[in-house]
């Protein structure tokens, strides 16, 4: 690797450690800490790997390491491609058109690309290694085990490359942005299916040991010391495979020209009919002037955004199948999932929107941010407005989930709807509130012309792995009454309490926000004036 590849990839860990937010030290020891704690839970799994695989030396057990094996690396290829499709992360990426003007040899792109690749599976990376050590410590072992696993990880950064070029070219097809999300929406709930449907036998026989001419299957055979040559020349096959995939699809990538294929697929310019302006002029008869322009602007700048367009239609689309194999289970499955269908659509749908209407609510505005402070405008006014919107997006999602549900002939009784309405919007306040603080503490500038966001998938991960269960306690602790008391009218009056509560969280932390951006709005201005530099981040 020569001077230019590694000063690439400098860059890139640098880039990583200012993710990091630097406006306050709070900030930093908060993101500092959710990564540590993300990541930690994820180095204890690797570590108890390596506990239970070294000390697997019966034949027996040996043979069932070679199973579990099997359906492990299964399910890390499914983490590893999948996972970024459903935050609609692309992970750290190349900005080729940047980095054509520098003397980089074109060889070392791919293999810098791949590299990249890290980014978003760095989980599965813990998980591998964990594994490794186990196999590497087991007695009843040959040494060469663990080293069957370094060509999986090699087809699965290939892979990943690929799939990413593949969906950076759709995307940036506006007509074909939507037909897009669809397929991707029937390719995302295969794995609920396979494991949701037990008529389904043959495709759960894929994750056994016998099927030879399985990637997962093969690795596994040989990581448990089985060695045969057709398990030794599968794995090539699939790892060739894939790398001849992410080679062929990062090709093309290179001679892809985003700008021109938006370009090509604009509509003509429209004033809009009778219906669009309805919905874009709603603010100017509920408030008044400046938040009614203010909601206006924020209605029809998002609306138009791919951003926030395949997170919306992912909502309503993928939240759907990705919870509908719980619902649709007999009678061993859980009771409180199919009775609260509905409800989880729209709480998983809050999770979608999070990117996009409550962490960082300036983003998309990056250096226009500015004008919120040379503008005859109270920044509370402004904060307020982004916070209306969200709001409005949030019942437009849950309205969208209903009407398909009825489509579709679920169950949607008026009891559900009210449940559904009620926990979304409390949760939603509490979401809303720690949203300004975030997008006032670590704002950072987001391109709403990329459909697939370029941040680390494991990063937000993390951030939700701490935000989203403290903003559901409220209503855990509703459905806990109604369970307890066995009354829907116990539920109710806990579920308007924690909205009181939320109501009083929300205003102070609104207040907290718009102090701290009118005392560091020099640094909130220059961090969302930043641009993209040659990674994107």
């Amino acid at each position: 690797m020569n001077f230019q590849a590694r000063a690439i990839l400098w860059a890139q860990f640098r880039s990583l450690l200012n993710y990091f937010p630097r406006s306050s030290k709070g900030g930093l020891v908060f993101g500092i800490a959710v990564s540590l704690f993300w990541y930690g839970i994820w180095t204890v799994f690797a570590a108890s790997l390596v506990f239970v695989i070294a000390h697997m030396s019966e034949p027996a057990e040996l043979k069932i390491l070679a199973s579990v094996l099997s359906g492990g690396l299964f399910l890390m290829i499914l983490y590893w491609q999948i996972i970024p499709v459903l935050m609609a992360s692309s992970g750290a990426s190349l900005e080729i058109k940047k980095l054509r003007v520098y003397p980089i040899p074109h060889s070392q792109l791919f293999m810098i690309e791949v590299l990249l690749r890290v980014t978003t599976g760095i989980e599965m990376l813990l998980v591998l290694a964990g594994a490794a050590l186990g196999l590497l410590f087991n007695p009843k072992l040959p040494f060469w085990c663990p080293l069957i696993l370094l060509p999986f990880v090699v087809m699965n950064l290939t892979c990943a490359a690929g799939t990413r070029e593949i969906l950076s070219r759709i995307f940036a097809r506006k007509r074909v942005r939507e037909i897009a999300v669809f397929l991707l929406v029937c390719v995302g709930a295969l794995p609920q299916l396979i494991f949701a449907t037990n008529s389904h036998g043959s495709i759960r026989n894929w994750l056994a040991y016998e099927t030879w001419f399985l990637p997962w299957s093969a690795t596994a055979s040989l990581a448990a010391g089985n060695w045969t040559l057709r398990a030794f020349i599968v794995v090539l096959a699939w790892t060739g495979l894939a790398y001849s995939f992410g080679r062929y699809q990062f090709e093309r990538g290179l001679n892809f020209d985003a700008d021109a294929a938006r370009s090509s697929s604009l509509t003509k310019h429209r004033s809009g009919g009778r219906f669009s302006q309805m919905f874009f002029s709603w603010p100017s008869h509920l408030f008044p002037d400046p938040l009614a322009a203010l909601v206006e602007k924020e209605l029809r700048f998002l609306s138009r955004a791919p951003r926030f367009r395949l997170v919306f239609t992912m909502g309503f689309t993928f939240g759907l199948v990705i919870w509908l194999p719980l619902a649709m289970r007999g009678p061993s499955g859980s009771a409180f999932m199919r009775d609260n269908y509905l409800t989880l659509i729209c709480v998983y749908a809050l999770l979608l929107l999070g990117d996009v209407c409550f962490w960082n609510t300036f983003g998309f505005d990056r250096r226009a941010a500015q004008v919120y402070f040379v503008m005859p405008v109270r920044f509370d006014t402004v904060l307020l407005a982004k916070n209306i919107t969200a709001l409005f997006f949030v019942l437009l999602e849950i309205t969208a989930i209903l009407v398909v549900c009825s489509i579709l002939r679920m169950p949607v009784t008026p009891a559900r709807l009210l449940e559904a309405y009620s926990v979304t919007l409390v949760i939603t306040l509490y979401l809303v509130s720690v949203g300004n603080l975030t997008s006032t503490h670590n704002p950072r500038a987001v391109n709403p012309e990329k459909s697939m966001r370029s941040g680390a998938a494991g990063q937000m991960q993390a951030l939700l792995v701490l935000v989203y269960p403290v903003a559901a306690i409220p209503v855990g602790l509703a459905y806990g009454a109604r369970y307890a008391f066995d009354s829907i009218a116990a539920f109710y009056v806990v579920l308007v309490l924690a909205a009181g509560i939320g109501a009083i969280v929300y205003w102070v932390a609104k207040d907290s926000a718009v102090k701290t951006a009118e005392e560091n709005r020099e640094k909130l201005v220059d961090r969302l004036s930043q641009g993209e530099g040659l990674i994107q981040a």
